[in-house]
């Protein structure tokens, strides 16, 4: 018996590699995702000082006042009109209360605060009296990590900015008081008149030592993004699979069932319900790594379990609906809205307040801003529903809903127009071999 010689059928590397429609495809899709990846990531993180605007700072002056030279004065009050009369776009100044300065950092409502204490203008009183030895007065700057690392270090740099330059105009107007006085003073007096307050950065609104530097909620929230996204895009595959619509591949062994006789929807049904039950276990692998195993800081564990239950199966039930309607080219459309768009705009790493306009213009629908904030107000905030995580909550319903309604809508129209899945000819045999070579 004789056989046709193998290099007579089976094709080679070169001759794959010599028809242009085998590497152009890839090489011009992945020349344009690496291009918008590179513009998306780095086009919002390059220089977000110059982006910052408005930036929330509380500002409180708990001064009193005091009486110098038969003149009832102020110096806090003077300090909070200095500061806000200087018009600048990169911080937004919320004049408050201590109490209502507090309350806003403790619901995730301010970077950070400025607090001037009571008794300050009678400290600067003593200060500059003659032959006098008081204490330095101080001006306190709170930061607010669990806001965000880089925010609430905008807000602290400002803060102290303001600070240093509320005491050299302070120390200019003591020093000219000590200078038609006459006084003799030491040196080291008159250094301290020029310079007279002391800026004083504390925490004003602690965290644990395993939250990350205000970081583990946005890594939290990613992992759970993550686990929908890879998780839909496994049961997909495996489904695709077991009906026949895709070939499953092990190593060197491939097989190929028979396609099942089933439309578009009921497989969109079956997919979208394996993604649900699925995300129940991915939660709470998810929360028992990183809480029980790395002691991740957090509270309110049956609320943080549910959260994220719902937030990563809204996750792949949008991925899920992206694939019907877009079929294999769905993969990339979930990258891009799920991961590529959503990083730069989440505002975890960089506060929108930093970010340019397009970035937080994705921010208001993006999903992972919105599983951020949820995921902060429970680890941080004690899940004070004070707007982030209600908003969070609706985000979540509403991105299933319109994840469920539209996968089943393009999903039944595209059954309804008789657009099959398979042709005909593929339902019936699979050539191998040599015909499959030719």
């Amino acid at each position: 018996m004789s056989h046709a010689p193998r290099h007579a059928v089976a094709l080679r590397a070169v001759h794959v590699l010599r028809q242009p429609r085998t590497w152009a495809l890839p090489t011009s899709v992945v020349a344009v995702v690496a291009l918008l990846l590179s513009l998306l990531y780095m086009g919002g993180i390059l220089n977000p000082q110059a982006d910052l605007s408005r930036l929330p700072v509380a500002l409180v002056s708990s001064d009193e006042g005091a009486t110098v030279g038969g003149t009832h004065r102020n110096a806090g009050d003077q300090v909070v009109q200095a500061i806000t009369a200087n018009e600048d776009p990169a911080v937004d100044w919320q004049v408050m209360s201590a109490q209502e300065a507090r309350a806003a950092l403790a619901h995730d409502e301010v970077f950070g605060a400025l607090e001037i204490p009571a008794g300050f203008t009678s400290s600067l009183a003593a200060l500059a009296a003659p032959g006098a030895d008081p204490a330095r007065p101080t001006i306190t700057v709170l930061t607010n990590q669990a806001a965000g690392s880089l925010g609430s270090s905008f807000a602290s740099n400002a803060a102290q900015t303001a600070a240093h330059q509320a005491s050299a105009k302070i120390g200019a107007q003591l020093t000219e008081q000590a200078s038609a006085g006459a006084d003799s003073r030491p040196a080291a007096a008159t250094l301290l008149l020029a310079d007279p307050v002391a800026v004083v950065v504390e925490p004003g609104h602690a965290l644990g030592t395993h939250s990350g530097a205000g970081l583990s909620a946005f890594y939290f929230t990613l992992l759970l993004v993550l686990a929908g996204f890879i998780g839909a895009t496994v049961v997909s595959t495996a489904v695709d699979g077991a009906l026949g619509y895709a070939d499953t591949e092990y190593g060197p062994f491939h097989s190929r069932r028979p396609a099942a006789p089933i439309s578009r929807a009921q497989t969109f049904l079956v997919k979208s319900a394996i993604s649900v039950v699925l995300a129940l276990a991915t939660s709470a692998i998810v929360m028992f790594a990183t809480i029980t195993l790395l002691g991740m800081d957090a509270g309110h564990l049956p609320l943080l379990y549910a959260f994220s239950v719902c937030a990563s199966a809204a996750v792949a039930l949008g991925v899920h609906a992206i694939n019907t309607v877009f079929g294999g080219l769905g993969q990339l459309v979930s990258m891009f809205v799920f991961i590529v768009l959503a990083l730069p705009s989440s505002g975890a790493t960089v506060p929108l307040e930093a970010l340019p306009s397009f970035y937080r213009f994705l921010s208001t629908f993006e999903p992972m801003r919105q599983l951020s904030d949820g995921v902060r107000s429970i680890l941080y905030f004690n899940a004070q529903a004070t707007g982030a995580l209600p908003r969070a909550w609706s985000m979540i319903a509403l991105g299933t809903v319109l994840a469920v309604v539209g996968g089943l809508v393009a999903a039944r129209f595209y059954d309804r127009r008789g657009l099959r899945r398979l042709g005909a000819p593929t339902l019936v045999s699979v050539p191998t071999g040599a015909a499959a070579a030719a």
